[in-house]
């Protein structure tokens, strides 16, 4: 996988968000991606950018509430295949 993201979903309220930062996560099982969520945010990872793209599309929209911010980082190593996993070990 060549395309690596940082992506951060959640509606602007002051109640509890837990539920809906869960259907943006939710959102990427749809998509030929691979995740893993933290405490900061979700990394996705993706073949290629268009897929990474419509994944984080989804994951966006599927958030309720009249305000989102979303915030996202890519990667995009465009002559390697790296996963996020490798690519964060130090040889």
């Amino acid at each position: 996988m060549t395309v690596i993201a940082l992506l951060s979903v959640a509606p602007v309220i002051e109640d509890s968000m837990a539920s809906e930062v869960a259907k943006a996560v939710d959102a990427l099982d749809a998509h030929d991606v691979s995740y893993e969520t933290n405490p900061m945010g979700t990394v996705i990872e993706a073949d290629d950018i268009d897929t990474l793209l419509a994944a984080v599309g989804d994951a966006h929209k599927a958030v309720d509430g009249d305000r989102v911010s979303t915030f996202l980082k890519i990667d995009h190593k465009r002559t390697t295949d790296q996963s996020a996993d490798r690519q964060g070990r130090r040889s």
